[in-house]
């Protein structure tokens, strides 16, 4: 039986992205049969609903344009070939279908969860993860179906390449503007609302709250999906390369496409029975789903291997499946309120300012060691066993159970809606502390979720590097550290990261200031709002996150693409291998540093708010969301724009690698 999947693993792959499929269509049609009885919850959500889809309208408006200039330059650089343009474009829409499609169930989901958290904590709980799981299950069906369908039609690695630099593409754009969105809203409602009005979070009255739930999903939802899928379908399409480059890897392919069918699997095994679990305790339902995928994706690699006499394979894959749970749990050990480094940032408010950013700053710079050395673990056992080819195994063996794992993500800002929803539709004190329970979970799975991702892209653009080297036909003396180019191009790698970074940064500064001077002006102009007797102007405030994150993600965009073709013409092929080594060192450290930062400062602000160190109002709590307001841009903005950066500027070194061996 084995051996006829073997045979037949593309098409394997296919009928299990159905399988996926259908179940994504089951728990959206289960969603919508939740009732909302509740105007106030109907007309809160309908808010949020039309700034997200206005948002993602507007977005994908603007993205068009960039597809075109891109489709057209791969069909001049591939002497007029069509198939890699169709190719790109497929893979452009298939992301943008996926976060889509998640979005808009996110947003049907969270005052389906207000609703239901009336009914206890159970319901409310699998109405939020069935939310989260329609994207999660949505990208990796999705992925998978891209990669078979082009490998069944084409039979071309190039073709190939084409479909994920289409992917990676609309990720960075998505992850940038989503991240530019959610933080110029969250930012200004924290600062004018919390610090200077003392209103709580989520208060109707705060004009910016509208647009910072908006955030939530544009940002933590769609912007998430797109990252994760073009993690997801990049480090697919590099293990596919490779297993074709090598000879001595004869049924290489097959067994990339069987793990990614039965990661597939394991994560709708995995989801169903989070829903199945009856726990009033959401963290264990969804650790019980993680562990299950895991277990299920080690089986089958096993049985794979054994089949295909490489064992060899098994311990590779292995080795990121191992390397992604433990970056995930030290991820929480930096980040979670249960543990030190939380509480030791909470504490330093009560000094200042100054004293929690200090300590949750070094927390970030301290949290890179151990995830780094993870790393480096797993790439030096993974060469070991299997070479270049392990290296990839072990990325694809870590992304296998992808779906679960943005499942487990997306129902983090669901459950943040709903309280927000909760909140401002005046819901008893119970409803509220049922969504509040399911938040502070959302939050430690949050940041959970970005330490896989920068583990992933770690491993993923590792990968497309061996890629890009075997296509440019690299070897040890072209990239020797006494090569003046090579040299270059490490320090300019390096710098990239930076430089990028410093682009987030000051785009979600810039868009906060916007949003800071609409909230203070309206505050100003109508002291009504803060009485509670008006209404404030929702749609001023999302519109002016809307045209921020379009206008600011533009110049990130087009530096991640023009960066690595530039330096490819002028300092050669070799000069480009240097920048994407360069990029990948200083851009993971700097996504791991930022992200758990930003994570830590957050949930110290909420450790304060539950009571400690004075509680809400208190000097400590005010330090504490400024910590949080400078950590906002940090661990939803720059950080997980980096995981992108990184793996786009590999895939456009491969896509556009014949334009550098012409030149």
């Amino acid at each position: 039986m084995l051996q006829f999947l073997v045979t037949n693993s593309n098409v394997f792959a296919l009928c299990c992205c159905g399988v996926g499929i259908v179940l994504a269509i089951l728990l959206a049609c289960g969603i919508k049969k939740v009732k909302v009885e509740d105007g106030r919850m109907k007309e809160i959500s309908g808010y949020i609903k039309d700034g997200a889809m206005a948002y993602l309208t507007r977005q994908y408006s603007v993205l068009v344009i960039f597809l075109i200039i891109m489709c057209l330059a791969l069909f001049f650089v591939y002497n007029y070939d069509y198939r890699i343009s169709i190719a790109f474009l497929f893979g452009a829409a298939l992301s943008i279908l996926a976060g889509y499609l998640g979005m808009r169930t996110a947003v049907i989901s969270n005052v389906r969860t207000t609703a239901e958290a009336q009914h206890g904590i159970a319901r409310a709980f699998r109405t939020a993860f069935s939310g989260g799981a329609v994207m999660g299950i949505l990208v990796v069906s999705l992925g998978a179906l891209g990669v078979s369908v082009v490998s069944l039609l084409t039979n071309a690695n190039n073709i190939l390449t084409g479909f994920s630099l289409g992917a990676s593409s609309v990720a960075l754009f998505c992850r940038v503007g989503g991240g530019i969105y959610t933080k110029a809203a969250d930012v200004g409602a924290d600062l004018v609302g919390k610090v200077e009005a003392g209103i709580p979070e989520d208060d109707p009255k705060n004009p910016a709250v509208i647009a910072d739930n908006v955030g939530d999903n544009v940002g933590d939802v769609a912007g998430m999906g797109a990252d994760l899928f073009e993690s997801y379908v990049g480090c697919i399409v590099a293990a596919l390369l490779l297993a074709s480059a090598n000879i001595t890897e004869l049924n290489g392919a097959p067994f990339v496409m069987l793990t990614v069918a039965g990661g597939l699997l394991a994560s709708v095994i995995g989801i169903v029975i989070t829903r199945l679990i009856k726990t009033k305790n959401a963290a264990k339902s969804l650790n019980i789903g993680t562990y299950t995928a895991s277990a299920l994706i080690i089986l089958i690699t096993l049985c794979l291997s054994l089949t295909l006499g490489k064992l060899e394979w098994f311990w590779a894959a292995l080795c990121g499946i191992i390397a992604g749970t433990v970056i995930g749990k030290i991820t929480e050990i930096y980040t979670s309120a249960q543990y030190k480094t939380v509480k030791e940032i909470a504490a330093a408010g009560e000094t200042g300012s100054a004293t929690n950013i200090l300590t949750g700053y070094s927390a970030g710079l301290k949290s890179t060691a151990i995830p780094l050395i993870i790393i480096v673990a797993a790439i030096v056992i993974a060469f070991a066993v299997s070479g270049n080819f392990g290296i990839v195994l072990a990325a694809l063996g870590m992304l296998a159970t992808v779906g679960m794992v943005i499942s487990v993500d997306a129902y983090g800002p669901i459950a943040d809606n709903a309280g927000g929803i909760a909140e401002m539709s005046g819901c008893e004190e119970s409803v509220r502390d049922i969504t509040d329970n399911l938040d502070s979970v959302g939050n430690t799975t949050a940041a959970i979720g970005k330490g896989f991702s920068i583990g992933s892209a770690a491993l993923t653009a590792l990968a497309l590097i061996v890629s890009y080297a075997h296509t440019v036909n690299l070897d040890d003396a072209n990239m020797a550290l006494t090569n003046p180019n090579v040299l270059c191009g490490l320090l300019i790698g390096g710098m990239l990261a930076f430089l990028f970074s410093a682009l987030t940064i000051s785009s979600v500064s810039r868009a906060a200031n916007d949003m800071i001077n609409e909230v203070r002006s309206q505050f100003k102009n109508n002291p009504g709002i803060l009485e509670g007797k008006v209404l404030p102007d929702y749609k001023r405030c999302v519109s002016i996150s809307t045209k921020a994150a379009i206008r600011e993600m533009i110049l990130p965009g087009i530096i991640a693409i023009v960066a690595p073709i530039a330096v490819g013409l002028i300092l050669k092929p070799e000069g480009l291998a240097g920048l994407l080594v360069g990029a990948t060192v200083t851009g993971v450290l700097l996504a791991i540093s930022m992200s758990n930062s930003g994570g830590a400062w957050d949930n110290a602000k909420k450790f304060i708010e539950n009571g400690n160190h004075g509680g809400k109002n208190s000097p400590a709590h005010k330090a504490a969301v400024i910590g949080d307001t400078v950590g906002d841009p940090f661990k939803d903005t720059a950080g997980p724009s980096l995981n992108i950066l990184i793996k786009l500027m590999s895939m456009v070194a491969l896509v556009f690698a014949p334009l550098f061996l012409n030149f």
